[in-house]
């Protein structure tokens, strides 16, 4: 139980074109299909543990964090 482990969160995906991609330079904006207050996913690998919804930390650090909304049954072992 107290071996670090890397989670992954997604805040949405970009399906661009490879000539779009090689036009990209510091600045480019990369659309993504979600919305700022979407619920984001919480993966291991590839295997999706949570949902939840991003906020800024309390502690006036500027970072973010993420309040758990839905979380994933993993009791089946799979």
């Amino acid at each position: 139980m107290g071996v670090p482990i890397e989670v992954m969160i997604s805040v949405g995906r970009a399906r661009p074109l490879v000539s779009d991609l090689v036009k990209l330079h510091r600045d480019s904006v990369l659309p993504l299909d979600s919305r700022v207050d979407d619920p984001v996913e919480l993966y291991i690998g590839d295997r999706l543990i949570a949902r939840g919804e991003l906020q800024e930390m309390d502690d006036g650090s500027g970072l973010l964090g993420v309040r758990l909304t839905e979380v994933a049954d993993m009791s089946d072992g799979a």
